[in-house]
């Protein structure tokens, strides 16, 4: 057999390969089942879960309400299903995917443990051809990427990483066997999200815990609960409420900006509100404030010297209050971690905190951390330091659309989409949560991209349609859009995974127009537009 042969012997075809079986690749093998297409779905990791699958660190939890959080789209799933916790713990989260998978039978169109390395479109055939790190091919009609925004951990580039003797875990590829913290010296390298959740946690057993902060977050109360049998009932008669809630408002959570500006009330009731804010569960604080605090400098003065004085408040030690208040952003421009207790950790005795700032990191050795200050011992090096945003899942795939082009290369100015579902030049190409994307509350955008993408293939289906591709011009004009949703933010002045900047990445140090900051609702009246009127915005053939 001629080496063709053989690799064409050796190709599984499909009429749709989906990457990821997180949320959004288990609800669009669904959809598309519903369809009558054969579906393959490629997992790297062993089970389902995406996310919830790789961020197994102590103290994952949801920061939007469970209720809020989970799939809409069957009656039944929402009746048998209940959330202990009103922001659900990583082991939960995971157990309900896996219920859904076993539930809708979707493992049989899974495989695991299968990390794709190339994707090449053909032209002639109009199939994408997917390969694997252990060489097997696929091809299908249509690539989907189910492969989150937030899913391609970085490192920091310290030397010396591989020097250390020591236990080292990134958050989010965490072992899946139990990490003890009792009687250990454990560094935390990062203060984001992820950070933020894994040192309340850390602090509670560790012999002695040292978090290295490069850059404070403003961080707000979580103020998390269990939910017992009565309320979880009463909260199912609610759901259909509950997800029209999450529909109408700005970014798909229970909250949305209250219409009032910061200073159109008076000092009493602003200082109340934001009080009230504070006090109550979630998001709320962020994105059901007042309507200027992201807009408006004076505004957003007003909410972080509020936050700055409740954390001088919970924090013992002025100098290090101080350490913990950003002083290079406001409240809001970057994202907001929601935390239990945080900043009580640092009134412990076993925790410190390193200042990057003042004292940075040389190296990492044998034993533990170098700064410009002294040596540090540790057991263990936890890197709390984060993804490479948006794009950086695409990029680790080598991707290559018409004339071989490649998308990475393609993007290295910054994405370029249209509706965050296609790329020009990538056609049968269709992108989940892809830059440019309605974000906000995920898992409500997912069901959102999903529903669109199978009408999108349910359309040309009926047609017997084989080809669809963003034009440039629809890419333009979309990227407009995206361009004049964030005009104004204060969150462009400020350099983060919102405005695509990442110094642990190579090329993305500088800001570019990363994400689509407008509302949910216009996005999706905008997303619909196109399908009512036949996808025209798209090349069909």
């Amino acid at each position: 057999m001629t080496p063709a042969a053989e690799a064409s012997a050796n190709t599984a075809d499909f009429d749709a390969i989906i990457i990821g079986a997180g949320m959004s690749g288990l609800y669009q093998l669904l959809r598309l089942r519903e369809l009558g297409l054969s579906v393959r779905v490629l997992e790297a990791g062993t089970e389902v879960g995406g996310t919830w699958y790789w961020n197994r660190y102590p103290g994952a939890r949801f920061d939007s309400e469970s209720y809020s959080y989970g799939y809409s789209f069957s009656k039944e799933l929402l009746v048998e299903w209940s959330w202990s916790e009103h922001f659900s713990p990583q082991p939960e989260t995971l157990r309900y995917l896996n219920h859904v998978a076993d539930r809708f039978d979707l493992r049989r169109d899974i495989e695991f443990g299968a990390r794709v390395k190339t994707a090449a479109w053909d032209e002639a055939a109009r199939r994408w051809t997917v390969t694997l790190e252990n060489g097997r091919r696929l091809t299908g009609r249509f690539l989907i990427t189910a492969i989150g925004a937030l899913s391609a951990p970085t490192l920091p580039r310290i030397p010396g990483r591989e020097s250390f003797r020591g236990e080292s875990h990134h958050t989010a590829e965490w072992p899946k066997e139990e990490v003890r913290f009792e009687g250990k010296r454990v560094a935390v390298i990062g203060t984001g999200a992820s950070g933020v959740q894994t040192i309340q946690e850390v602090a509670k057993t560790a012999g002695h815990l040292t978090v290295f902060q490069r850059t404070p977050n403003w961080c707000a109360p979580l103020h998390n609960d269990k939910i017992g049998e009565a309320e979880m009932q009463a909260i199912r008669a609610r759901y259909d409420e509950i997800f029209a809630r999450c529909a109408e408002t700005f970014a798909c959570f229970l909250h949305t900006p209250d219409p009032r500006k910061t200073f159109e009330v008076s000092d009493a009731e602003r200082e109340a509100v934001f009080e009230k804010l504070y006090a109550e569960r979630g998001f709320g604080i962020w994105v059901g404030n007042f309507s200027d605090i992201l807009t408006d400098k004076r505004a957003n003065a007003a909410i972080s010297d509020f936050v700055a004085r409740k954390i001088r408040a919970r924090v013992k030690d002025p100098a290090v209050a101080e350490k913990l208040i950003p002083k290079n952003h406001g409240f809001g421009t970057r994202r907001v971690p929601l935390e239990t207790r945080y900043y009580e950790v640092y009134n412990q005795p076993n925790v410190e905190l390193v200042d990057l700032t003042e004292t940075p990191i040389e190296r990492i050795t044998e034993t533990g951390i170098r700064t410009s200050a002294r040596d540090h011992a540790f057991d263990m090096i936890i890197y709390a330091t984060g993804f490479d945003a948006l794009t950086g899942a695409f990029d680790r795939i080598d991707i290559r659309g018409s004339g071989g082009r490649s998308l990475k290369q393609h993007w290295s100015g910054g994405a370029a989409t249209f509706l965050g579902f296609q790329s020009a030049g990538f056609p049968n190409l269709l992108m989940l949560l892809g830059p440019h994307t309605a974000l906000g509350n995920i898992p409500r955008s997912i069901e959102y991209c999903v529903d669109w993408v199978t009408g999108l293939i349910g359309f040309m289906q009926a047609r017997g349609l084989s080809r669809a591709e963003a034009p440039v011009t629809s890419v333009e004009d979309w990227m407009r859009t995206v361009r004049e949703s964030s005009a104004g933010l204060l969150a462009n002045e400020v350099s983060s995974w919102f405005t695509g900047v990442n110094t642990n990445v190579e090329g993305k140090g500088s800001r570019i127009l990363a994400r689509y900051s407008g509302s949910a609702p216009a996005f999706r009246q905008r997303a619909d537009e196109v399908a009512a009127q036949g996808y025209r915005e798209l090349d069909l053939g």
